[in-house]
């Protein structure tokens, strides 16, 4: 009797302590999964980094970006190009971080091999900055996206609505149409988008994230508009392209440069440009008020991304090989090494 009474306890003991693991693996990987909530003033990625695919994006010394030399796969790496680590399989562009959270557009068909893309797999995804615990929060083609407080704002797009915008919440518990219209998300300031229209006028507007609402803000004919300090920097349609910013508090409009302008991107400090000219167009830099333009590359390029020490690039229609040069400072421009070493590395 004492026996069974012993051997009895020794069930209940090991059951009891099974049941504790099984609840703590729960409750670990709930905890995990969880998405914190952000305050309405976190922005996901600059409007200039957005509107050149998103293919880079910082937060606390750490960039994670889109490794050209690896199909667009997601990579994490610190701001000075050091400690590299691969972290999707698949490529992405509009990259956004906010909180514990990675967002990004992600799809199979543009690059990758394998069994594993025979079946394309795309749409608006999340994961843990580690890269782990990936999510779809929607499986639709995307174009632009940003991260708002608690909200994803993307360019929805399919094949009956075409472009529309949405927004999604990070925890994937709401998904909404905002509105008909297309609108470009990437330009966000304290929980306010800033976009130009485009349906029937090329004016600054305003989507205030808290309602929802939408409000004209400058009656000009502008395109690509992107905050920095009080100003909305943006290509002045009506005046071939040229670069303009617009005061929010003076209601003023100054003119930063005649050249007509490919894409830009606005950094804390300066202004990347692509030049358009039939005899010299060049990648050129200059302060946020136009000043002291310099070369920093003669030829076309594209995808201009800034974090806080490089400015990246590449030449037209070329993803390969990724420029950089410091984003201040002396221009010095060379390859991104460390990015095609990890992607080699990557591939034995």
């Amino acid at each position: 009797m004492v026996i069974s009474m012993e051997k009895n306890t020794k069930i209940l003991i090991g059951a009891f302590t099974l049941l504790l693991v099984i609840f703590t693996a729960f409750f670990i990987s709930e905890l995990l999964q969880r998405v914190p909530p952000n305050d309405i003033s976190v922005t996901g990625n600059t409007a200039g980094n957005l509107n050149n695919n998103g293919l880079y994006a910082e937060s606390n010394g750490k960039v994670y970006f889109s490794n050209a030399y690896d199909n667009g796969c997601l990579y994490s790496m610190n701001a000075d190009e050091t400690d590299l680590i691969k972290l999707t399989s698949s490529p992405v562009n509009s990259i956004n971080v906010g909180g514990k959270h990675l967002y990004f557009y992600m799809d199979s068909s543009s690059g990758g091999k394998g069994l594993g893309y025979v079946i394309r797999t795309y749409g608006v995804y999340r994961t843990r900055l580690n890269g782990k615990g990936i999510e779809c929060l929607d499986r639709s083609a995307s174009i632009t996206m940003q991260l708002v407080g608690d909200y994803i704002y993307y360019q929805h797009y399919n094949n009956k609505e075409f472009t529309k915008l949405y927004k999604v919440k990070t925890d994937k518990s709401e998904n909404i149409k905002v509105s008909d219209s297309i609108i470009n998300p990437a330009a966000c300031y304290n929980g306010v988008i800033y976009f130009n229209g485009t349906d029937k006028d090329h004016y600054l507007y305003a989507l205030d994230t808290r309602t929802d609402t939408i409000t004209t803000v400058f009656e000009g004919n502008l395109w690509y508009p992107a905050y920095q300090y009080g100003y909305i920097y943006y290509m002045d349609v009506s005046s071939d392209y040229r670069l303009c910013r617009y005061s929010l508090t003076d209601n003023a409009v100054e003119v930063l440069t005649n050249d007509r302008v490919d894409t830009f991107n606005v950094g804390e400090n300066c202004i990347y440009y692509q030049r358009n000219s039939a005899t010299e167009p060049a990648l050129m830099r200059m302060g946020l008020d136009g000043s002291n333009p310099e070369v920093v590359a003669m030829g076309n390029y594209e995808k201009i991304n800034l974090t806080s020490n490089y400015a990246y690039f590449n030449a037209f229609n070329e993803p390969t090989p990724v420029y950089r040069t410091p984003v201040n400072g002396s221009i010095s421009v060379s390859a991104f090494a460390a990015a095609e070493n990890a992607a080699a590395q990557n591939a034995r």
